[in-house]
């Protein structure tokens, strides 16, 4: 084979692996921090306490990952959740709840629907954390995207 035709196959084997990373998807990290407090419940409450819940969602994979600290609460938890798809106005039912251990911090991930991710990247989630003083939620924030990274 000749030097050409050997440099000609090299391009060409080069180009088809260019165009096959195109049609690869792009995984894309956003980041969330969002501050948790009691004049964000629908109706807003006067509890002292606040929180912060940092979070990541791979949308690729659909993975969203979290970390919600919280102090100052009336009581320890009683449960914490996310719920959707809402705006800061008004409540909705339960998408994720919480598993285990409410005491600060709390870690945790789970992968979302296609649906439940459309409703997280567009802003319609938001996370409470609900106390036996306040039942419907102590502290709450809406799930806004912060930041994005390639």
């Amino acid at each position: 084979m000749s030097t050409s035709m050997f440099d000609s196959k090299i391009v060409a084997i080069a180009l088809g692996l260019f165009l096959l990373s195109g049609l690869v998807a792009q995984s894309e990290t956003i980041n969330f921090k969002v501050d948790l407090k009691g004049s964000n419940e629908v109706p807003p409450n006067d509890a002292k306490g606040t929180g912060v819940i940092t979070a990541t969602f791979d949308t690729v994979t659909k993975k969203l990952s979290w970390n919600i600290t919280h102090s100052g609460l009336t009581a320890n938890p009683t449960m914490s959740h996310f719920h959707g798809p809402s705006n800061p106005y008004r409540t909705a039912p339960i998408i994720i709840p919480i598993p285990g251990n409410l005491v600060s911090p709390i870690e945790g991930s789970v992968m979302l629907t296609d649906e439940q991710a459309n409703d997280l990247m567009n802003g319609r989630w938001y996370l409470n954390v609900h106390t036996a003083a306040h039942p419907p939620g102590e502290i709450r924030g809406q799930m806004i995207p912060s930041t994005s990274k390639p």
